[in-house]
């Protein structure tokens, strides 16, 4: 009863290559090791084997300050916009938190920070007028619009999107997902998906990857893998997946 528990893998043989400037999709259900991998790309956990590349370097063999500068150029965001803005900060403050932690890296004074935070505030549908406002003060698409906004403050080249509007009502959502697409086109972004939602990663993504219980089900193109599954596991998924439509 009380000895030792068995040595759980949340990932087994997993390997996954993101180009530049794609928008690639991960797909799994619950406990099927999305979150892992996530924290692994952030290196916020360590693999027991394996090895995670960028630009052909092993995150594990960076030093402190490889991966400082690293991190500049590798953002998050995260689900809930509720949670991941801290209340007692002003948006200017969160936005240009970043710039702070990444200075030696961005090297922007105090005023080229607000300038910028300002900036990051039009670029996402906000304005300079909300700079001096509080979380509360906004709805969930707003708030996840600020998380959009501080996630680019230390232009990053990569964005890895955690389940970024499974949070919002529908019609938010497509906002949302019309703005990650323009912000793409814009800003050369390579995104990271990693959804539960078949239909918003058809939507967005122009590869994916299936994941149950660590492994890797199927890897492709969409339209292939939506079109023509080949797995019993993924035809089922994509059978029971709704119709989405969104306004662009």
């Amino acid at each position: 009863m009380f000895g030792r528990s068995a040595e759980v893998q949340a990932l087994k043989g997993i390997s996954i290559a993101v180009d530049r400037g794609e928008s690639f999709g991960l797909v799994g259900e619950s406990g099927s090791g999305k979150t892992t991998l996530t924290r692994s790309i952030l290196h916020l956990e360590q693999p027991t084997s394996g090895r995670i590349l960028f630009e052909g370097r092993d995150l594990a063999t960076l030093s402190g300050a490889e991966l400082r500068r690293l991190r500049a150029r590798v953002q998050i965001v995260f689900q809930d916009p509720y949670a991941s803005l801290n209340p007692r900060m002003t948006v200017q403050d969160i936005v240009t938190e970043p710039m702070v932690v990444h200075q030696d890296v961005l090297g922007l004074g105090g005023r080229q920070r607000t300038e910028r935070a300002a900036e990051l505030l039009s670029l996402v549908g906000l304005g300079p007028q909300h700079l001096r406002r509080y979380p509360h003060e906004f709805s969930g698409g707003q708030r996840q619009r600020i998380c959009i906004a501080r996630a680019l403050a230390s232009g990053p080249e990569l964005l890895l999107l955690d389940e970024p509007t499974s949070a919002l009502d529908v019609s938010v959502q497509a906002q949302v997902l019309n703005l990650l697409c323009d912000l793409q086109d814009r800003l050369g972004l390579t995104y990271f998906f990693i959804s539960h939602d078949l239909a918003v990663v058809r939507y967005l993504c122009s590869r994916v990857a299936l994941i149950y219980r660590g492994e890797l089900v199927e890897e492709g193109e969409t339209g292939r893998i939506f079109d023509a599954p080949e797995t019993e596991y993924a035809q089922m998924l994509i059978g029971a997946m709704p119709e989405i439509s969104v306004p662009r």
